[in-house]
């Protein structure tokens, strides 16, 4: 913290009042990822709750999505040949 004598001549000391060393200490230990919106999705997700469900449905989407394993060159070649047989 700044000494008394480095504070901008418009603050007076007295008018900050008394610094609780630690206040948020807590609430930082505990973490936070602050993400900021642009304004168009503010809009449209105006809450954290609103967020939080947006993406927590999101995850649930990805997470049932199927993926097909991609066929190789290989692997149809070696399946056209076995049926020419």
């Amino acid at each position: 913290m700044k000494k008394t004598e480095d504070i901008r001549p418009e603050y007076k000391r007295e008018d900050l009042g008394k610094g609780v060393r630690g206040k948020h200490f807590a609430a930082f230990q505990k973490g936070s990822n602050l993400v900021l919106l642009t304004p168009e999705l503010a809009k449209i997700f105006p809450t954290n709750e609103a967020v939080n469900a947006a993406l927590e449905s999101l995850v649930d989407v990805a997470r049932s999505a199927v993926v097909k394993p991609r066929r190789t060159i290989a692997a149809t070649a070696k399946r056209s040949s076995a049926h020419t047989r």
